[in-house]
């Protein structure tokens, strides 16, 4: 599949993944929604595009799950159609779970999960009247395996797994795909911006995050495994990677491993 003039519309585009996959679709000729919350992040991510005049922006605030519905005709209306969704947007966490108080936990919940399948189910008739669509998810390789620090993230990117993977064997009969993405570290401000247990910022960014994928390098990786539809496919460094097969196959040697590597 090409994305020469599919309209696609992506999340969380203001900065990180978001961002570099709004560039690298530019570049390959694709009709582009981005959205997030700061319209004057948006029009920096557009100006940076290879064919800005390609590019919509609209606003979106996926906490505001319950009037999406309004958005998703927005969004329809500014090319026409919409081929492709590209679920991105999200807050992740790094404090121990006996220190989260639970208004943080259900935050977490608000946003990566709830806003997600709310923005899904809403564009989700116009998908099967057409009797095609692609719904893409950014979930993390802690969507495969909970690590220390992010019981509340990882539980809400287990849940878009089970979500997801539902949803891809109602829609199969109207040729609606669904792509799982699982990224390991990506050196973006995921961290920066993610919330500790008394739901502030942790304002610093992980040694692994620094450490790793570049947002460019994961996009184009990225949009090959959408290209070629697959149904999941975990995009991290060796480590990551590695982690996911051995919690495959050996759960508990990976368990024992989980509680003495260092995750930050």
């Amino acid at each position: 599949m090409s994305f020469k003039n599919k309209i696609v519309w992506v999340t969380g585009a203001s900065s990180g993944i978001g961002r570099a996959l709004a560039i690298e679709l530019s570049k390959q000729g694709a009709r582009i929604i981005i959205s997030s919350r700061n319209v004057e992040k948006l029009e920096a991510v557009k100006d940076l595009c290879t064919q800005p005049d390609k590019v919509k922006v609209l606003k979106l605030d996926l906490d505001d799950y319950l009037n999406l519905d309004k958005v998703v005709d927005k969004a329809i209306q500014l090319f026409g159609e919409i081929d492709i969704l590209i679920n991105n947007g999200g807050i992740s966490q790094r404090s121990l779970a006996i220190d989260t108080g639970i208004e943080v936990d259900t935050r977490i919940f608000k946003t990566n999960y709830f806003g997600t399948i709310a923005l899904t189910k809403a564009i989700l008739p116009y998908f099967s009247a057409r009797k095609k669509g692609h719904f893409v998810v950014v979930t993390s390789v802690v969507a495969k395996l909970g690590t220390p620090l992010r019981s509340s993230y990882a539980a809400s990117k287990h849940a878009l797994h089970g979500f997801f993977d539902s949803l891809r064997a109602e829609v199969y009969k109207d040729n609606i795909e669904v792509t799982l993405v699982c990224p390991g570290f990506v050196k973006t401000n995921v961290s920066i911006n993610a919330l500790v247990g008394n739901g502030s910022r942790q304002n610093t960014m992980d040694k692994g995050t620094e450490n790793g994928l570049l947002p460019e390098y994961f996009a184009k990786r990225m949009l090959k495994a959408i290209a070629k539809k697959k149904y999941e496919v975990v995009i991290g460094g060796k480590l990551e990677v590695f982690a996911v097969y051995m919690k495959r196959f050996f759960p508990k040697i990976i368990a024992k491993m989980i509680r003495k590597i260092d995750v930050t």
